[in-house]
């Protein structure tokens, strides 16, 4: 959620701030706007909307001349979207300047404090708040103020700062909320995540919690909230630029959704060695792996459902008891952790506000977390006690579709890693396993070349109100994911059940037209899926099923099939889901909809 960007060196700053915000917006955002230091004073614009909005008031930054500045994308929490309220913020005099990502939970004491000392607020943001308690302490010391002011307050923050009276540094801190730092010949640049940075420097600083970070146009120095220096390593960043731009595809989540089979295959093969599965991150023995005796998975969102396969396949191949809970309830619910239990966060961004809570909170109670991120270097992954990385490269659509899908090769190859450990699965069934997780790719790539299929019926239900997706098992977790897609990007009310909950008081949604989209990639729950068809089918409604190429009985009881290669059960939702998401995507852009920035969400979900 919001993007900053921050920029000290020998080039005009509003430029790079513009290109830099312009790599964020897949963030989630409703205003956007900039603080330049001009030589003389820091000057601000800003505006409800769009960035293009922004770099027009500017002429793409050519108004704003100055070689240092500050810049922000704000995705509304404190204060509707008003030119008000949107970032940067003043203090009084306008000589302080900030941008904040995250929440202030004590705001409103401070505010009351900042009040009763004759301070006066124009916005309702408790980013303003900074504004002004800086203003308050600042005695000359930029760093000093900018510490006095870190210790009072409490919440997530992701902060940058001007003050005129150091026209030659920017100030940069942090706790809770993403931020990195990076430096090349031409200055120094500050920012909420790597892509905004990518195009100018591939060495990157990711700033811890409670650092502050004094940058200037060719160096920069890093604090602890207590003033101490800090001597911080690099980290080298593999993408390049062009991973982040749409190479030629409509939208980000096309071009995400094609780049599925690589992204498969990256998570796969590094760890498939000489017929077997190596995880050398997971960092566990085999006799480790056989002490665990429970697993809690704990996610958000779509990493949720790829949990709640997770929790299917783990449990069928490993044998183990598994939990799966939605971060935001996990630490809420005084969770029951046993002894020789194991958790494993997911999340795109390792950054993921509840899902880091509930990190913290496991290893507060003393038990080992697995951390499976995409992001080298984000919080989740510094501070899970191992790590499994997607490698799926920058994602960019707030839709996740390649991510999701790395997430799910990851827990396969967990599973598969737990079951022999276990001595679950024998070499024959592993052998079997392993083959069918290679040929994966290529079957992804197929079921994507058939889109036009797709295309042609998901023309069909444009104007729908209300979608349902029904399965069992596996094709239950399949249905989540597939409703999910659909609801995000295209507005259209969707919902998942599992199948044999339809007598219990779904049923009575279904009406003439009403589009239910079975999932059936289970060949012990083929008749019973069939049935719950049949029965929505004769109350009006129109079926489309998903189901494997043998299934040919279900043609009697479906409007409309497709149908997926065969692989093993425990691996269909990586063929199944393909089908939806092409669905979902094909549904939104014939309403016209954003695709890649769906109304009030953002890719990265920062603040709880």
């Amino acid at each position: 959620m919001c993007g900053i960007v921050g920029y000290i060196g020998t080039k005009q700053a509003a430029p790079i701030i513009l290109d830099g915000l312009s790599k964020l917006e897949y963030r989630g955002y409703d205003s956007a706007g900039m603080a330049i230091y001009d030589g003389g004073k820091i000057n601000i614009t800003k505006s409800v909307g769009r960035l293009k909005v922004l770099e027009n008031l500017t002429h793409g930054g050519e108004t704003m001349p100055g070689i240092c500045g500050i810049g922000h994308t704000r995705w509304a929490t404190h204060g509707v979207p008003s030119n008000t309220n949107a970032h940067p913020h003043y203090n009084a005099a306008e000589t302080i300047t900030v941008v904040h990502n995250g929440i202030i939970e004590n705001y409103l004491h401070l505010r009351q404090m900042l009040t009763d000392k004759g301070y006066q607020f124009v916005s309702e943001t408790d980013t303003e708040v900074l504004a002004h308690l800086l203003d308050y302490y600042y005695r000359g010391n930029p760093l000093e103020t900018v510490t006095k002011v870190l210790h009072r307050v409490e919440g997530s923050y992701a902060l940058g700062i001007l003050f005129a009276d150091c026209p030659d540094q920017v100030f940069a801190a942090r706790k809770d909320s993403p931020l990195v730092v990076g430096q090349n010949e031409d200055g120094c640049f500050i920012a909420s995540d790597v892509p905004a940075i990518l195009k100018y420097t591939r060495k990157v600083y990711y700033v811890d919690n409670q650092e502050v970070v004094r940058l200037r146009a060719d160096h920069m120095h890093f604090y602890s909230v207590d003033e101490e220096e800090l001597t911080k390593e690099p980290v080298t960043i593999e993408w390049d630029a062009n991973a982040a731009e749409k190479a030629g595809y409509e939208h980000f989540m096309l071009k995400e959704m094609y780049e599925q089979p690589k992204t498969v295959t990256d998570t796969l093969m590094p760890r498939i060695k000489e017929k077997d599965i190596v995880i050398e991150e997971l960092n566990m023995s085999d006799e480790e792996l056989n002490s665990v005796n429970k697993i809690h998975i704990v996610a958000c969102g779509s990493a949720y459902h790829a949990g709640v396969t997770g929790k299917y396949v783990i449990e069928g191949l490993a044998r183990i008891p598994v939990e799966v809970d939605l971060a935001s309830e996990f630490r809420y619910r005084n969770p029951i952790l046993e002894e020789g239990a194991m958790v494993v966060v997911i999340s795109q961004s390792g950054e993921t506000a509840d899902t880091l809570a509930a990190l913290r909170e496991s290893k507060a109670r003393g038990f080992k977390v697995l951390g499976i991120v995409n992001v080298v270097g984000s919080s989740i992954a510094r501070e899970a006690d191992n790590v499994m990385y997607t490698w799926a490269g920058p994602e960019i659509a707030v839709a996740t579709t390649k991510a999701y899908s790395a997430q799910l090769v990851a827990l396969y190859l967990l599973a598969m890693k737990f079951g022999k450990a276990r001595g679950k699965i024998d070499s024959k069934l592993f052998a079997s396993l392993l083959g069918d997780l290679k040929r994966l790719p290529n079957q992804i790539e197929m079921l994507l070349n058939n889109k036009l299929k797709i295309q042609k019926f998901a023309n069909r239900y444009i104007g729908a109100k209300d979608v349902f997706f029904i399965g069992r098992g596996i094709d239950y977790a399949i249905s989540l994911e597939g409703s999910l897609k659909l609801k995000e990007i295209s507005y259209i009310h969707s919902e998942a059940y599992a199948a044999g909950e339809l007598k219990h008081g779904t049923i009575s949604l279904i009406e003439e037209g009403t589009l239910v989209a079975a999932v059936s990639t289970q060949p012990d729950l083929y008749a019973k899926t069939i049935s719950n068809m049949v029965e929505v089918k004769a109350r009006g409604a129109f079926v489309l099923a998903v189901t494997c190429e043998e299934n040919k009985e279900i043609e009697k009881a479906a409007d409309y099939v497709i149908y997926i290669p065969e692989t093993n059960p425990y691996f269909t939702n990586s063929l199944a889901i393909i089908p939806l998401q092409l669905f979902g995507y094909y549904v939104a852009v014939g309403k016209g909809c954003d695709v890649d920035k769906p109304r009030n969400l953002a890719k990265s979900v920062t603040v709880e």
